[in-house]
């Protein structure tokens, strides 16, 4: 890993484009009709997609930075989360969820501040990304919220929200299981 490489480069730009899209989610979601639901769900998944690309171009030129470190995982946690806050108010998903999902999510970052602190980086586990997709698969099911080809989007997105939320409690207990042995190991 390269972490000397200038910090604004092309990964770390598709990075702060993905966070730019946070203001859209409150103006869509402010009138969530049919056809906005589709245009924010639409845009939803472009973003997320952004994901996987720019950690894709991260490795593969090996831009890897600092800065990217830091700002992916808060940029995925920011769109999704703010996604399903908003989604509250508008009846599309249980505020106990959301509640339960960020203060995991602070738990994780204050776990990976602490460990970055002693100089030990922690990076996504693999049940973390499959939380963050199945999140991403749930948010998009339930900004969409009426049917389509005949399928019910809240019904869909509510089934894999709770698969979601089981992978949240999952990693979560990883990360601090895995945590509390690294420090009771010192």
């Amino acid at each position: 890993m390269i972490a000397g490489h200038k910090a604004l480069n092309l990964p770390n730009t598709i990075t702060l484009i993905r966070i730019g899209v946070v203001p859209f989610l409150f103006i869509l979601l402010a009138s969530p009709g049919e056809f906005w639901s589709f245009v924010l769900a639409a845009l939803f998944v472009a973003a997320s997609i952004t994901d996987f690309v720019d950690g894709y171009i991260a490795r593969k030129y090996q831009l890897i930075t600092t800065m990217g470190k830091f700002l992916d995982p808060i940029a995925d946690k920011l769109i999704v989360n703010t996604a399903m806050i908003l989604m509250i108010p508008i009846g599309r998903i249980p505020a106990w969820i959301v509640a339960i999902t960020i203060m995991r999510d602070l738990i994780v970052d204050g776990i990976r501040s602490i460990s970055s602190s002693d100089g030990l980086f922690i990076q996504a586990s693999r049940l973390g990304k499959q939380k963050t997709l199945a999140q991403i698969i749930a948010v998009t099911a339930l900004m969409i919220h009426y049917p389509i080809f005949g399928i019910d989007a809240h019904f869909v997105g509510m089934i894999i929200l709770y698969i979601a939320f089981f992978l949240t409690i999952y990693s979560g207990t990883d990360y601090c299981v895995k945590f509390y042995r690294r420090v009771s190991a010192k």
